[in-house]
């Protein structure tokens, strides 16, 4: 299964995977596995397909659950915009720990970067690199562009990079047109 990778950042897709968070009849998991977990986070460029491969060896339950976690208390922040002390509190203790297994490597060109040296084959990576997505957007002035879509059952968060800074759907091929759509129908009623 290929994730809709449309939010324009990791952090706000990984959000996204639970699906109709708000719809009445309920949401609906997008990552129900480890291996779910692994897809998501190599479509999402945070891990390479070698330590997809070399992590789905592990299958990791604790994981799942410090994910949706991670996932939670960053949707509070987003849809709230000011965190909770307990979103905050779970953003703080996940942001540092990817902090703690993140070291700085030289590459054989002229900088430093950041790579997972020890941490490569932890269960936690994709944990670790999910958390380490969101601390760059949530500490970027980028976070001022994270947006709901207008429909009101999807409200996937994406970020506005259009011109004039407008987009009101996720994604104008799926809620844009159904949202026209009812409108148009609403007005032929009327």
């Amino acid at each position: 299964m290929a994730f809709q990778l449309i939010a324009g950042h990791p952090a706000l897709d990984f959000v996204n995977t639970l699906d109709w968070r708000f719809r009445k009849e309920g949401a609906e998991e997008l990552l129900n596995t480890y291996g779910d977990l692994l897809r998501f986070t190599e479509q999402s460029k945070l891990l390479t397909s070698k330590q997809a491969r070399e992590l789905g060896r592990f299958g990791s339950d604790p994981t799942m659950v410090r994910c949706r976690e991670l996932r939670e208390a960053l949707a509070d922040t987003f849809y709230a915009r000011v965190p909770s002390i307990r979103s905050r509190a779970t953003l703080e203790r996940y942001f540092k720990a990817a902090l703690l297994e993140h070291n700085l490597s030289w590459k054989q060109s002229p900088h430093l970067e950041w790579a997972w040296s020890s941490a490569r084959k932890h269960p936690d990576l994709p944990l670790w690199a999910l958390a380490m997505s969101a601390l760059e957007l949530m500490t970027s002035e980028a976070v001022d562009r994270v947006h709901a879509c207008n429909n009101p059952e999807c409200r996937w968060l994406f970020l506005d990079t259009s011109k004039n800074h407008t987009r009101r759907w996720c994604d104008m091929k799926v809620c844009g047109n159904r949202m026209k759509a009812r409108r148009f129908k609403a007005q032929r009623k009327a």
